[in-house]
């Protein structure tokens, strides 16, 4: 299985151009932006996954709960060649398979549908274990939410499962913009922390930080990264 960093001739600075293709109403764009970075270090240089291996059974899985505003997801899936850059200009048309929210039946790469708050984290919990089930211990399974989704109560019954349930292969990145209704001493980190997680807090715009903090070792416990970035206005 091969990382996808060398797909394709697209970099980072070119994501700004392919977001800009995608134009129309309700593009909650703020949602979109605030994931471009976590997205583009987890697909140039973490996810064992490509247009290739998209089906096959040893891939990492990347679930992305926080599915409205799904832009930066399209231009980073578009960039590493899991569709055509051309489909970017018919965001949210009739016509189009690249709706406001992702569609895993319409969408090369796309593992789950999404966009309602709660469901991204437990879905990841059933992959993780059914994987495990499979015997197939390789694929990693990584859920990126947003913090105000944590206002949801399946999301702490899935991290307190998980937690227990010693999902090693289980990653869930928290893009932390100060949307969370609720808060908990210590911060996010610590709720995880809490239900036996490994938990990082890091600088959601800073790459090597993201890397390292994506790749640090978690022996025998899931993993959340916390990504902070500006404040939602």
């Amino acid at each position: 299985m091969t990382q996808t960093n060398a797909d394709t001739a697209f970099r980072y600075e070119d994501l700004g151009r392919l977001i800009a293709l995608m134009t129309g109403a309700e593009k909650h764009g703020p949602a979109a932006t605030s994931t471009l970075d976590v997205l583009w270090v987890l697909y140039d240089r973490v996810l064992r996954v490509g247009p290739a291996s998209a089906q096959a059974a040893g891939r990492d899985r990347f679930l992305l709960s926080k599915g409205h505003g799904p832009m930066a997801y399209y231009a980073v899936l578009a960039a590493k060649g899991f569709f055509p850059v051309e489909w970017l200009g018919r965001f949210g048309g009739f016509d189009s398979p690249l709706g406001h929210h992702p569609d895993r039946t319409l969408i090369p790469g796309v593992e789950i549908a999404s966009g309602s708050l709660g469901h991204g984290l437990p879905l990841g919990v059933g992959t993780a274990l059914g994987l495990r089930a499979q015997g197939l211990d390789d694929p990693a399974v990584w859920v990126l939410i947003g913090d105000a989704e944590l206002d949801e109560g399946s999301n702490h019954e899935a991290l307190a499962y998980a937690g227990s349930a010693a999902l090693e292969r289980l990653h869930t990145v928290v893009i932390d913009n100060d949307s969370a209704t609720h808060g908990w001493p210590g911060g996010i980190a610590s709720r995880f922390e809490a239900a036996g997680w490994s938990a990082i807090t890091v600088d959601g715009r800073d790459h090597a930080a993201l890397h390292a903090a994506f790749t640090a070792p978690h022996p025998g416990r899931p993993h959340a990264v916390v990504a902070r970035v500006e404040k939602k206005f």
